[in-house]
């Protein structure tokens, strides 16, 4: 099968989340959503909370990430994140609560955090789509 996969590797400080062969894969790079295809010229990008998406054997499998870091090379793709949920690994519940504490605290507005709200918004967005909840 050379040249018709690539090896897609992620990696958080706390654990190798996947190392697998896949057929394509789609990123939430800072440019905008971007594909990777086997054969792809050496690239790195910067990544965004967002959720990444990557097909095994015809079927499309789902990630949530808090943003990070894409390197291709080689047939190789490696994204280094902060942190990295499967979706199935992904508690909804815990998801939900935390996507409705950062609606209310950009809402309440006050004493807060703007920023820092708005990117736990996204994280708990990325993990409900990836979890196919979004």
């Amino acid at each position: 099968m050379a040249g018709k996969t690539l090896r897609l590797e992620v990696v958080t400080p706390e654990r190798m989340v996947l190392s697998e062969e896949i057929v394509s894969l789609i990123v939430p790079a800072i440019e905008g959503y971007m594909g990777i295809l086997p054969n792809h010229a050496p690239i790195i990008s910067g990544l965004e909370p967002g959720v990444v998406k990557y097909k095994v054997d015809g079927n499309y499998k789902k990630m949530a990430i808090s943003g990070g870091f894409l390197e291709v090379s080689d047939n190789k793709a490696t994204i280094l994140a902060n942190t990295a949920e499967l979706a199935e690994e992904i508690d909804v519940k815990r998801a939900q609560a935390a996507k409705e504490r950062a609606e209310k605290r950009l809402h309440d507005k006050g004493d807060i955090d703007v920023l820092r709200a708005e990117l736990a918004l996204k994280r708990a967005l990325a993990r409900l789509k990836a979890a196919g909840q979004g």
